[in-house]
């Protein structure tokens, strides 16, 4: 793979409106479709913004009616801020592309550079993106039973996302918040992925979540995911981590995972003729 370039777009009081990093965006995918740049990463922090792709439901957007951006990535509705570090690479890869394998170098590349944070992070089967895994089932503390011995809280016994699929945490209490799963001890997500593949070419990218106000994440149905909910390296470090800190970090990472990596077309399966 040729050498990767990187671009630091704008962070801190200097964060990029989401549609001005899109606009960039298609301009270096058309420039790099046409071999005139190399493969090209953007690194930036967007102002407070929901964006929601391609398969964002209705009912996981804003109840109150708060804006969101529809974008032509893969996934579903997520939030940008401050506090989340942005990355979009844009690569060339060999077609027929495999959007799997890219998703899993750019999930790999996430994973080394928590792990130099000191922070264990892993990925869950059937759900892209970075993760903490939260206690077994049966270890979690409970939430809100009236049962004494129990301590307060609800006990997974009753707990209604267990049998109801449409549960909307939003209208059932700050126990149940998005932002709340690492008191829960559930599964977390610190990194969100969401790309798209246009001639060859890749667009969109991560989110790592640094430092930011992961209740942001409340007002919606964070990658149309309900019992599960978000995390960020400061929170689970307990110490205060700056995008600033991270940068170089998951730069270097990127590097190491994106240009060492053996790219290969997607094995399309032949079926014989009967």
């Amino acid at each position: 793979m040729s050498e990767l370039r990187f671009v630091r777009m704008g962070f801190g009081d200097q964060a990029v409106e989401y549609q001005e990093a899109w606009d960039e965006q298609r301009r270096v995918h058309a420039a790099r479709f046409a071999d005139e740049i190399p493969d090209t990463v953007l690194l930036l922090e967007h102002p407070p913004v929901y964006t929601a792709g391609r398969r964002t439901a209705d009912n996981e957007r804003p109840l109150d009616g708060t804006p969101v951006i529809d974008v032509d990535r893969g996934g579903k509705i997520t939030w940008h801020g401050p506090g989340q570090l942005v990355g979009y690479p844009i690569q060339k890869l060999p077609r027929p592309v495999d959007v799997v394998a890219h998703v899993r170098r750019l999930e790999e590349a996430l994973i080394r550079a928590c792990a130099e944070f000191g922070l264990e992070t892993s990925r869950v089967e059937g759900r892209s993106g970075v993760w903490i895994l939260g206690d077994p089932v049966e270890q979690r503390p409970a939430w809100g039973s009236p049962r004494p011995e129990v301590g307060g809280g609800l006990s997974l016994d009753f707990d209604p996302r267990l049998h109801d699929e449409e549960f909307d945490p939003r209208m059932n209490g700050p126990e149940y918040a998005p932002s709340n799963a690492g008191q829960r001890r559930e599964d977390r997500k610190i990194a969100a992925i969401g790309i798209r593949v246009a001639k060859g070419v890749t667009m969109h990218g991560f989110a790592l979540n640094v430092n930011p106000d992961n209740k942001w994440f409340d007002r919606i149905i964070p990658c149309g995911i309900r019992d599960a909910g978000v995390a960020s390296l400061a929170g689970e470090l307990g110490r205060d981590v700056t995008i600033e800190e991270v940068l170089p970090v998951v730069e270097r990472h990127l590097r190491e995972v994106l240009e060492n990596a053996d790219l290969k077309p997607r094995e399309i399966e032949k079926t014989s003729a009967a």
